[in-house]
């Protein structure tokens, strides 16, 4: 079983803690996934959407970043309904090259 440490802000798929790299992207739909809309600090009415004051501030919430206060969260998916995420997943694991 995988070791789910949050999900993708954008189409909701669970990530694991390996996946939040600074360089890393979602498998399910190509996000960055170490963003401040997968933060769990991550809160559009705050200043600087951050609940974190010490926080840097980051003017791009999408694109990948270095805070150091990042931590995974599971923010509600704004792409791609849980379903079809699901679908996609089975169907890349039915067809997954075996080592």
């Amino acid at each position: 079983m995988r070791d789910t440490e949050g999900t993708c802000w954008k189409c909701g798929r669970a990530l694991t803690r390996g996946e939040y790299g600074r360089q890393e992207v979602c498998p399910g739909c190509a996000a960055d996934t170490r963003v401040c809309r997968n933060c769990l600090f991550y809160d559009k009415s705050m200043d600087n959407e951050c609940r974190e004051p010490a926080a840097e501030r980051v003017l791009d919430k999408e694109k990948g970043n270095f805070c150091e206060y990042f931590k995974p969260g599971t923010p509600k998916a704004v792409g791609v309904s849980p379903k079809e995420v699901s679908a996609k997943d089975a169907f890349e694991k039915l067809f997954k090259k075996k080592p």
